[in-house]
Formats: structure tokens, sequence, C-alpha cells
């Protein structure tokens, strides 16, 4: 006998054990969730209290660069007091850090045209011969940014599958199945010192997630926070590795499980 012919209060039944078992299952795939953070240190130095860092998004030949909202909120989780807050953007400092995080924009137009997406250098050579250039290390010294921050990756999805339905009959409407997606979050965020030209080391992190599409008579998502968790995750490891706790302790290298 299929679900149609079935009396109404046997019908409820049949969709209320399908969506048990399609709760059951999204726990199961909701709850896979894993997280890295790597450090690498090339040189001993930390930001001072009255000095200032940047953070911009690595220029791109070809391709997708870093989303603006995870800039933001990397921004707003190193702790550090937002110089120019963008709309929208916090003040309240999540977490104390004695260090002053200057706009992207603003330390883009205060270096014009050096740090343009095309005129910016690619590495630590080429920063050194920006530093050469008549008024540059000066202007640096005026706006007390000390270091920039260069961030790179991005969130994709990577896997999904499943289905859901939804139909409307004499008994009533519904949606019934489960779909799921997984994403993956990669970013590295390379120190580079304003004053030396030198590239201090690097904070990577790498966060893989499950989310979960429930057709439980109304579809019911069920979102793991991949970017998000990057983003707290690279923030922490990142205030660390600038104020120079990692120096103290031998170096910091940290594989977190995720939850």
């Amino acid at each position: 006998m299929s679900a149609a012919s079935l009396p109404a209060p046997a019908q409820g039944g049949a969709r209320r054990r399908a969506a048990a078992g399609c709760v059951g299952l999204a726990c199961v795939l909701a709850g896979c969730m894993t997280s890295k953070v790597d450090e690498t240190r090339q040189v001993a130095a930390a930001v001072r209290a009255d000095e200032a860092i940047v953070v911009l998004k690595k220029p791109q030949i070809e391709g997708v660069g870093t989303e603006e909202k995870f800039i933001d909120c990397l921004q707003e989780n190193l702790g550090g007091q937002l110089v120019h807050p963008e709309e929208g953007q916090s003040t309240r400092l999540k977490a104390a850090a004695p260090f002053r995080i200057y706009g992207e924009q603003e330390f883009a137009d205060a270096l014009f045209p050096w740090f343009e997406p095309s005129t910016a250098p690619a590495n630590a050579a080429g920063l050194r011969a920006l530093l050469e250039r008549p008024g540059v290390a000066g202007r640096l010294e005026q706006i007390g940014v000390r270091y920039v921050v260069w961030l790179d990756g991005r969130t994709r999805k990577t896997d999904g599958g499943g289905s859901i339905a939804c139909a409307a009959g004499p008994g009533g409407a519904g949606c019934f199945g489960v779909g799921w997606w997984e994403k993956q979050s990669g970013y590295v965020a390379s120190v580079w010192d304003l004053s030396s030209g030198a590239e201090l080391g690097s904070v990577t992190t790498d966060v893989t997630g499950t989310s979960v599409l429930i057709g439980a008579i109304a579809p019911i998502p069920i979102i793991t926070p991949v970017q998000r968790t990057a983003c707290n995750r690279l923030a922490e490891q990142l205030r660390s590795f600038l104020v120079g706790s990692d120096l103290a302790g031998g170096g910091a290298v940290s594989t977190v499980p995720g939850g």
C-alpha cells in the first residue's frame, strides 16, 4: 500500500518516521567539521602598542580573491583598534590587543599608487625595492603602519548530494528527503615588516564542514559555520603571532578539532 492510499493518521505517522530518519542522518552529517591552524615564523618580531597593521587582500592575476566579508570578520576578531571602521563594523574589541588596524582603502590612498592591485609588491624583494623609492618610508612612518598582512584564500563548495521533494495533496503539504553540501575554507595570512622589507612568517587555517537541508514537512537547514570558524581560528592565531606570544613559547603549530 502506498503512502498516498493510507488513511490520514497513518500518513501522518509515516511522515513523522521519515522526518525522524532524516533528522538522524542530518545529525551525523552536520556534526562533521575539522579545523586546522598552522604557523610558520621566519623573523622574531612583534608589533608594539604605538604601531599599526593593515590587512589587505592579496592581488590576484586570475581567479577569485579573498571575500571582503572575511577580511571584515578578521579585522573585527583580531582585537586591535579599528582606525577606520567601515559601515556596520563594530569598534568594540572582542579580545584586547595592543595595536591599531588601519583601513584598507585609507592605506591604499595614503600610498597611492604603490599598493593598488596592479602595482603592489608580490614578494619581499619587491617590497624592499618599493621602500627605496623617495617618500615611501616617510609616508609609512607618518601613518604609523608597520606591518601588512596579506590575506589569500577563499571558501568554496567541495561536494554535495541528496535531494528534497516538496508536494501538496489532500492530506496537506510537506517536503521529504535530505540534501547536503560540504564547504572548505582555506586562508593564508602572510605578515610583512614594512620597515625592513622582510617577511616575518605566515599563519594558515583550513576548515571543512558539512551542512544539511532536511525535508521534514517544512525544509529545515542545519548550517555548519565553516567560514566563521575559519575566521575565528585565524584571528586567534594571527593575534598571537603579531604580539609575539609564540616567541616565549618556542613557536606554535596547532591542530584544532572542530565540533
